[in-house]
């Protein structure tokens, strides 16, 4: 029985297939999940599949919002392609799909599995619309969640009025693999047990960080606070550098 991370290439799958023994982490020639065919072609040919852990995504918000059609494709299209070929030869196959706390407005804060999503942006809404197209599955994981990767920050400044309850990538990996022990399914948020700034998160990494407000920003609509909370699942503190 084996495990597919999708997207293994990224920051949250690259911590993810360092725990995972015997994984298939397959490259963007080897499955295109935005080509129908090639995802069909791989899950037939791979039938000892028994968990998907979806983190491929494109996932800039001015990249989305400039290339809208892209978007579409990866992650509305390229899921639906996932789900699709799980009904057709595997509708036992457990699909964890990797959503985002930006799929609600930020206007509040502390949104929990309960909360309504009210996406602010481009990028949302096609995470939001592929969380639709998983609910197509009985074997189905919603994961929302607000992660960066453990290492410089990637921008000389960083926002110090917007928030969320962040984690590095590998404590959220360690959650993914906790909640599949225990198989839950419909949708669990993976939350830091501390709201800070993002300002604050840049600095455990680049303590020289500069800071910045949303009144220096121009550009797409952003998700101002990010902060989940979770009424299923246990929180998480941020690991130490």
């Amino acid at each position: 029985m084996t495990i597919l991370v999708t997207g293994s290439s990224g920051i949250l799958g690259k911590e993810l297939i360092k725990k995972i023994p015997n994984v298939l982490k397959p490259s963007h020639k080897e499955l295109d999940i935005t080509n129908r065919q090639s995802v069909f072609d791989y899950f037939q040919t791979h039938s000892d599949i028994h968990t998907v852990i979806h983190t491929a995504a494109l996932t800039g918000i001015r990249e989305c919002e400039m290339k809208k059609q892209l978007a579409m494709e990866v992650n509305v299209i390229g899921t639906k392609n996932i789900v699709d070929a799980i009904q057709k030869y595997n509708e036992n196959i457990y699909l964890n799909y990797v959503s985002t706390a930006c799929v609600f407005d930020g206007h509040s804060e502390m949104y929990n599995e309960k909360s309504i999503p009210y996406p602010e942006n481009f990028y949302a809404l096609t995470k939001l619309l592929g969380e639709y197209e998983v609910k197509k599955l009985t074997k189905n994981l919603i994961i929302r969640t607000n992660f960066v990767g453990k290492s410089k920050w990637p921008y000389s400044k960083a926002f110090e009025d917007r928030f969320g309850t962040y984690l590095f990538a590998e404590d959220v990996a360690k959650g993914i693999l906790e909640i599949n022990k225990e198989q839950l399914i419909d949708i669990v948020h993976i939350v830091g047990d501390k709201k800070m700034s993002m300002l604050d998160l840049a600095k455990i990494t680049t303590p020289e960080i500069k800071s910045m407000s949303m009144n220096d920003y121009s550009g797409p609509r952003l998700t101002i606070d990010m902060s989940l909370d979770t009424k299923v699942w246990k929180k998480y503190s941020i690991s130490n550098i």
